[in-house]
């Protein structure tokens, strides 16, 4: 049996802070012997719960990174009643491109789950939290916003399962976090995700959209900061009371919550994030890029619901999403 390469610089297991990397061996042009070293704060005190909290899963996405960075700065054994596994930049290569996918294999993390021990780097990535840093958590939190491609109104999200146990124990954990909007998310493709492999092994998981644009906001960071602190109240790992405001909550029965653009051209949207649509609203065209003289395609809401979601960028493909609703649950 093959065994992963990916070794930490500290302890996994040790009381205190420790500040270290994840040291995954990387033979290349520049550095024969050379390694990606992903930056890793493990903070433990006694025994309880562990949580297992990642950011840049998708390297363009900023608020994880920012939250996660602060929490390993700031947080004092003291404060824990259990463990904290911090992974501040969980696809480090695409981190520090700035890019969705790894600039090294050009595969998305997030799709390469369960992975694999002898893969390329982001598959070896994949199957040491599979193997080894997934198994001892208890509670998971992903962060995510849009990228490079989408925006978002500011969600925290978990996942309709099968398990209901489960699927219940993640969606206290999302009201827990308390962002402006929760979502109960439906996944247009959730093989590979990392979210399928928490949830399959029964693992509590929160994850999230905070906005998009490849980039954050003081709002955006400010939720992310606050959501997190919660969550880990909430999960009796840090001491505190939850800090709560008001929360939207949205469900998302089937796939007509999404919409996809049949053409490429220039992305007008007509309803801006946060509105009210009625199924048949217009909420966006796509216009011919190469002429005038044609009238652009239109993009109609096929329910009742708030556009959550939207295509980010100015210009569209065939096939890209183009608006995500959510529905207000009774």
């Amino acid at each position: 049996m093959t065994r992963n390469p990916i070794t930490p610089t500290i302890p996994l297991d040790r009381d205190g802070v420790h500040h270290g990397h994840l040291r995954l061996p990387y033979s290349r042009d520049d550095s024969a012997w050379g390694s990606v070293m992903i930056p890793l704060t493990v903070i433990k005190n006694g025994d309880g719960p562990t949580a297992l909290l990642t950011g840049a899963n998708h390297g363009d996405e900023y608020e994880g990174p920012i939250a996660l960075q602060e929490l390993a700065l700031t947080t004092r054994p003291e404060d824990v009643t259990g463990r904290l596994i911090i992974v501040p930049a969980f696809n480090y290569p695409a981190f520090r491109a700035g890019t969705r996918t790894s600039p090294i294999d050009r595969v998305n993390l997030n799709r390469a789950f369960p992975g694999r021990p002898d893969g390329t780097v982001t598959e070896k990535i994949a199957d040491y939290f599979q193997t080894t840093l997934l198994p001892l958590a208890d509670l998971a939190v992903d962060f995510h916003s849009g990228g490079g491609t989408l925006d978002f109104v500011p969600f925290a999200a978990a996942h309709i399962l099968d398990d209901k146990s489960t699927q219940d124990r993640c969606f206290k954990a999302t009201e827990a976090f308390n962002a402006p909007y929760s979502v109960e998310l439906l996944e247009i493709d959730n093989v590979g995700m990392y979210d399928t492999a928490v949830e399959a092994m029964g693992k509590t998981l929160v994850t999230t959209e905070l906005g998009g644009g490849r980039s954050s906001t003081a709002l955006s960071n400010a939720i992310a900061k606050r959501g997190l602190r919660n969550v880990l109240i909430h999960a009796a790992i840090l001491r505190g009371k939850i800090e709560t405001r008001p929360t939207v909550t949205l469900t998302m029965p089937d796939d007509d919550c999404y919409l996809f653009s049949a053409a490429e051209g220039l992305h007008e949207p007509m309803v801006d994030l946060g509105a009210e649509v009625r199924a048949g609203d217009l909420v966006a065209r796509v216009w011919p890029a190469d002429r005038t003289g044609i009238a652009p395609g239109e993009y109609r809401a096929q329910r009742d619901g708030v556009l959550i979601g939207r295509h980010f960028p100015g210009l569209i493909q065939m096939g890209d999403c183009i608006a995500v609703l959510g529905v207000p649950k009774d």
